[in-house]
Protein backbone atom coordinates (compact mmCIF):
# COMPACT_ATOMS: atom_id res chain seq x y z
CA UNK A 1 0.00 0.00 0.00
CA UNK A 2 1.18 3.48 -0.88
CA UNK A 3 -0.10 6.76 0.56
CA UNK A 4 0.02 9.82 -1.69
CA UNK A 5 -0.78 13.48 -0.98
CA UNK A 6 -1.47 15.96 -3.77
CA UNK A 7 -3.11 19.34 -4.02
CA UNK A 8 -6.26 19.34 -6.16
CA UNK A 9 -4.34 21.05 -8.98
CA UNK A 10 -1.81 18.19 -9.04
CA UNK A 11 -4.33 15.35 -9.34
CA UNK A 12 -4.77 13.63 -12.67
CA UNK A 13 -8.27 13.24 -14.05
CA UNK A 14 -8.02 9.51 -13.32
CA UNK A 15 -7.00 10.06 -9.67
CA UNK A 16 -9.80 12.56 -9.14
CA UNK A 17 -12.30 10.19 -10.73
CA UNK A 18 -11.24 7.33 -8.41
CA UNK A 19 -11.43 9.59 -5.35
CA UNK A 20 -14.92 10.81 -6.22
CA UNK A 21 -16.04 7.30 -7.11
CA UNK A 22 -14.90 5.97 -3.70
CA UNK A 23 -16.47 8.82 -1.75
CA UNK A 24 -19.81 8.41 -3.51
CA UNK A 25 -19.66 4.60 -3.14
CA UNK A 26 -19.37 4.87 0.64
CA UNK A 27 -20.97 8.17 1.66
CA UNK A 28 -23.88 8.25 -0.78
CA UNK A 29 -24.62 4.65 -1.80
CA UNK A 30 -23.50 2.51 1.18
CA UNK A 31 -24.71 4.96 3.81
CA UNK A 32 -27.84 5.73 1.79
CA UNK A 33 -27.26 9.45 2.23
CA UNK A 34 -27.93 11.53 -0.88
CA UNK A 35 -26.01 14.79 -0.55
CA UNK A 36 -23.69 16.97 -2.61
CA UNK A 37 -20.34 15.26 -1.96
CA UNK A 38 -18.34 17.15 -4.58
CA UNK A 39 -18.06 20.79 -3.53
CA UNK A 40 -15.90 23.85 -4.07
CA UNK A 41 -13.77 23.03 -1.01
CA UNK A 42 -12.20 20.19 -3.01
CA UNK A 43 -10.42 22.74 -5.22
CA UNK A 44 -8.56 24.24 -2.22
CA UNK A 45 -7.72 20.91 -0.58
CA UNK A 46 -4.82 18.55 -0.39
CA UNK A 47 -6.16 15.11 -1.24
CA UNK A 48 -4.51 12.24 0.59
CA UNK A 49 -5.17 8.75 -0.66
CA UNK A 50 -4.04 5.18 -0.16
CA UNK A 51 -3.77 2.82 -3.08
CA UNK A 52 -2.85 -0.76 -3.64
CA UNK A 53 -2.89 -3.06 -6.66
CA UNK A 54 -6.69 -2.64 -6.91
CA UNK A 55 -6.56 1.17 -7.02
CA UNK A 56 -7.53 3.82 -4.48
CA UNK A 57 -8.78 2.16 -1.29
CA UNK A 58 -8.98 5.16 1.07
CA UNK A 59 -8.96 8.93 0.82
CA UNK A 60 -9.40 12.17 2.72
CA UNK A 61 -8.98 15.87 2.15
CA UNK A 62 -7.06 18.45 4.16
CA UNK A 63 -8.59 21.91 3.97
CA UNK A 64 -6.89 25.21 4.71
CA UNK A 65 -8.45 27.72 7.09
CA UNK A 66 -11.73 28.89 5.61
CA UNK A 67 -14.45 26.38 6.17
CA UNK A 68 -13.42 26.41 9.84
CA UNK A 69 -11.24 28.76 11.89
CA UNK A 70 -8.38 26.27 11.61
CA UNK A 71 -7.17 23.60 9.21
CA UNK A 72 -9.57 20.68 8.89
CA UNK A 73 -9.62 17.10 7.68
CA UNK A 74 -12.72 15.72 6.05
CA UNK A 75 -14.25 13.22 3.64
CA UNK A 76 -12.25 10.42 5.31
CA UNK A 77 -13.24 7.09 3.80
CA UNK A 78 -11.74 3.63 3.50
CA UNK A 79 -12.86 0.50 1.66
CA UNK A 80 -10.69 -1.66 3.90
CA UNK A 81 -11.84 -1.38 7.48
CA UNK A 82 -10.21 -2.45 10.73
CA UNK A 83 -6.91 -3.04 8.95
CA UNK A 84 -5.09 0.16 9.96
CA UNK A 85 -5.54 1.86 6.59
CA UNK A 86 -7.56 4.81 7.93
CA UNK A 87 -5.10 5.34 10.79
CA UNK A 88 -2.18 5.53 8.34
CA UNK A 89 -4.21 7.84 6.12
CA UNK A 90 -5.05 10.17 9.03
CA UNK A 91 -1.43 10.28 10.19
CA UNK A 92 -0.44 11.38 6.68
CA UNK A 93 -3.22 13.99 6.70
CA UNK A 94 -1.85 15.39 9.96
CA UNK A 95 1.63 15.53 8.41
CA UNK A 96 0.26 17.36 5.35
CA UNK A 97 -1.61 19.81 7.61
CA UNK A 98 1.59 20.62 9.50
CA UNK A 99 3.97 20.76 6.54
CA UNK A 100 1.84 22.26 3.78
CA UNK A 101 -0.59 24.41 5.76
CA UNK A 102 1.47 25.17 8.90
CA UNK A 103 -1.42 23.93 11.05
CA UNK A 104 -1.24 24.46 14.79
CA UNK A 105 -4.54 22.68 15.31
CA UNK A 106 -6.87 20.59 13.17
CA UNK A 107 -10.61 20.11 13.46
CA UNK A 108 -12.75 17.25 12.13
CA UNK A 109 -16.48 16.67 12.01
CA UNK A 110 -16.63 12.91 12.46
CA UNK A 111 -19.39 10.37 12.32
CA UNK A 112 -19.93 9.13 15.88
CA UNK A 113 -19.06 5.53 15.08
CA UNK A 114 -15.60 6.72 13.91
CA UNK A 115 -14.83 8.81 17.01
CA UNK A 116 -12.34 6.29 18.44
CA UNK A 117 -10.40 6.28 15.15
CA UNK A 118 -9.75 10.02 15.51
CA UNK A 119 -9.01 9.74 19.22
CA UNK A 120 -6.38 7.13 18.35
CA UNK A 121 -4.41 9.73 16.40
CA UNK A 122 -4.65 12.50 18.99
CA UNK A 123 -8.03 14.17 18.51
CA UNK A 124 -10.22 15.05 21.49
CA UNK A 125 -13.96 15.74 21.55
CA UNK A 126 -15.20 19.32 21.49
CA UNK A 127 -18.86 19.06 22.30
CA UNK A 128 -22.19 17.47 21.76
CA UNK A 129 -23.39 15.28 18.96
CA UNK A 130 -25.18 16.85 16.03
CA UNK A 131 -26.94 15.53 12.97
CA UNK A 132 -25.43 16.10 9.55
CA UNK A 133 -27.37 14.65 6.64
CA UNK A 134 -29.27 12.52 9.15
CA UNK A 135 -26.10 10.90 10.56
CA UNK A 136 -24.86 11.58 14.14
CA UNK A 137 -21.55 13.50 14.13
CA UNK A 138 -19.28 15.24 16.61
CA UNK A 139 -16.44 17.74 16.32
CA UNK A 140 -12.96 16.79 17.49
CA UNK A 141 -9.75 18.81 17.59
CA UNK A 142 -6.07 17.92 17.52
CA UNK A 143 -3.72 20.57 18.93
CA UNK A 144 -0.29 20.09 17.40
CA UNK A 145 2.90 20.82 19.30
Amino acid sequence: MEIIAKHFNELSASELHEIYKLRIEIFVVEQNCPYQDVDDYDKDAYHVYAKDESGIIACARVLPVGRYDCVSIGRVVSKKRRQGVATKLLNECIKVAKEKLQAKEIIVGAQIYCKSLYEGVGFVGLGDEYLEDGIPHTHLKNTLF
